[in-house]
């Protein structure tokens, strides 16, 4: 599925600074604004944007907000993520603005930008834009205006739908603030450069992290990855052990009713039917063992739930061809004992006899 921003020319970094000015606000925003003209003035760079929290990287800060045109008791609460972002970071990403304006970097009277996940969520049937939020728990005080609606991203997380999103144009650089920079060739390319440009905007600071927006995705993913990879092996060990068991089985089977088989063989049964006996008895036993499996899926929905992603524990479509997997290993198991089964020689088996 789309993330709804493009992340393919974007480097990321860090820039080394203190809580301790973060107190300053104004000088706060002078620094902020100092470095994005730096960024953007390297060569091979098409734009550079601020964000607090990695676009598309699990981070989860919810807020509840409150119309400051009033809403009905009725009406649900108003809880949705927020960002705190530069007012670039809609075009450095490639976020489509879908009705009104980016919000504004100036010092103002705050501006917010609202996803379309949150408009159709909280302002269904009317315009968001013109409205004012006040959040109840945040480090804003007074009204903000909403000046547009963007299109949604997968901001909390690739595998996470697009989530209410509340966009303040606050460009004040903190401690763990990430600077976007948007590249035309590879964004690895002008890593150096960048280097050098922040060493002669800030030569009392370093730049640390940095990385392609997407080597981000890849980290956050690991521990998912690395699940998968021991799910995956463990159910082909399953099958295996499966098939092994099955095959075991019904050679056992075949060696114990050697007499039987000839007996028949010998009185005018077609080798097929014998073949056809056998495999259709390690079918029967599959089909058992599938049985069981789905009950314990089923019975285990909410543990499962939690480790797919884009299908459900109870999908039918994938349990029905899991279970025809599983059948198709159980013939091809149980098909060469059967095979041997209808190779036996009826004299040679009656006169062992």
């Amino acid at each position: 599925m789309a993330p709804g921003f493009d992340a393919s020319h974007i480097l990321t970094l860090q820039v080394s600074m203190s809580w301790a000015e973060s107190a300053d606000f104004k000088n706060v925003r002078q620094r902020t604004d100092r470095i994005l003209d730096a960024l953007r003035a390297v060569p091979g760079v098409e734009g550079a944007a601020l964000s607090v929290g990695v676009p598309g990287v699990p981070f989860k800060y919810e807020t509840e907000f409150k119309l400051a045109e009033g809403r009905a008791e009725t009406e649900p609460k108003i809880v949705a993520e927020n960002r705190l972002i530069s007012a670039s970071y809609f075009a450095t990403l490639g976020i489509p603005m879908l009705a009104g304006e980016t919000c504004r970097d100036n010092e103002g009277p705050l501006t917010v930008v609202v996803n379309r996940t949150f408009a159709d969520t909280y302002f269904a049937g009317s315009s968001a834009i013109g409205h004012h939020l006040v959040a109840s728990n945040f480090g804003f005080s007074g009204p903000a205006e909403i000046r547009g609606i963007a299109g949604d991203a997968r901001e909390t997380g690739l595998d996470r739908l697009p989530a209410p999103t509340v966009y303040f144009c606050a460009p004040n650089a903190e401690p763990g603030s990430y600077f976007l920079v948007k590249t035309r060739n590879a964004p690895m390319s002008v890593a150096e450069s960048l280097r050098g440009k922040m060493h002669e905007a800030e030569p009392m600071r370093s730049v640390f992290d940095i990385s392609p927006l997407e080597q981000h995705y890849s980290d956050a993913l690991a521990e998912n990855r690395l699940r998968t990879i021991l799910l995956s092996f463990f159910a082909v060990t399953a099958v295996s052990l499966a098939c092994v068991g099955l095959y075991g089985t019904l050679s056992y089977a075949v060696n114990v009713r050697r007499r039987e088989v000839g007996l028949r063989l010998a009185l005018g049964a077609l080798r097929a039917q014998i073949v056809k006996q056998f495999l259709l008895q390690g079918l029967a036993i599959s089909l058992l063992g599938c049985a069981a499996g789905w009950l314990l899926a089923a019975a285990f929905t909410r543990v499962l739930a939690g480790m797919l992603y884009g299908v459900s524990p109870t999908d039918v479509v994938t349990l029905i061809s899991v279970i025809l997997l599983v059948m198709i290993v159980a013939a091809i198991a149980s098909l060469f004992p059967a095979m041997r089964a209808a190779r036996v020689d009826p004299m040679q088996v009656l006169r062992d006899e």
